[in-house]
């Protein structure tokens, strides 16, 4: 669904890092940074990267604002167990790290994305115009029943009561009008007892449906570098 690149791990002391090193848009670090390596911690960002480290028993996040200006802002009060000191007892020398370079993609990698992109572009258009605006089961509005009462009239007929009942005419069909109603609003409540259709991958089938070799389909469907 997304097109970023695969994460790199190296493993190694953060504060033995090559000098040479590109320098990250963002950096998090997980452990309490001592005061002296703050600059050191820093300079590890380009120009409006942000970088989050404890420092100082805070979650502090700095922002490089400038080749030399940083912007820094203390989150909240935390306590993690500070950064592993470099040990040159064993040889003398500091055992650098060596972050992996910046990998330019391909063009091979970058007309696949843009296949992708354009293929998925396409899909979801067809999808809004079918759906309309891209509601697929527009809300319906009920038309509203009015109930009919029977009129009971009092008929004074002297120094008697009578009470009778005049029913109208259209009640008896205005009755079965509302039964009718009733059952198919009932009819419609219901839910449907049909088990829901499985998802379907619409940029699959779309690819798929190409008049492309299998092979170049495939590789427009998934591809990862071994």
């Amino acid at each position: 669904r997304f097109e970023f690149c695969e994460p790199s791990f190296v493993t190694g002391n953060c504060l033995e890092i090559s000098p040479d090193c590109t320098q990250y848009d963002r950096v998090y670090c997980g452990a309490g940074v001592q005061k002296e390596h703050e600059d050191y911690m820093k300079n590890l960002l380009k120009v409006g990267g942000i970088l989050v480290m404890p420092l100082e028993e805070k979650l502090t996040k700095i922002t490089r604002t400038g080749p030399s200006a940083w912007e820094t802002k203390k989150i909240l009060a935390v306590s993690f167990a500070p950064l592993i000191q470099p040990n040159h007892a064993d040889s003398g020398k500091s055992r650098l790290v060596h972050l992996p370079p910046v990998a330019v993609r391909s063009l091979q990698d970058l007309a696949r994305i843009a296949i992708r992109g354009t293929i998925k572009k396409i899909i979801h258009q067809e999808t809004m115009s079918k759906n309309g605006n891209g509601l697929k089961n527009p809300p319906r509005f009920k038309r509203r029943r009015v109930r009919r009462r029977r009129m009971e009239t009092i008929v004074f007929l002297d120094k008697e009561v009578f009470a009778s009942r005049i029913s109208n005419p259209s009640d008896d069909n205005n009755n079965s009008e509302d039964v009718e109603d009733e059952r198919r609003e009932e009819e419609e409540s219901k839910p449907s007892e049909l088990k829901p259709d499985p998802p379907v991958n619409f940029l699959r089938e779309k690819v798929l449906s190409l008049p492309l070799p299998d092979p170049l389909k495939y590789y427009l469907l998934y591809y990862r570098e071994k």
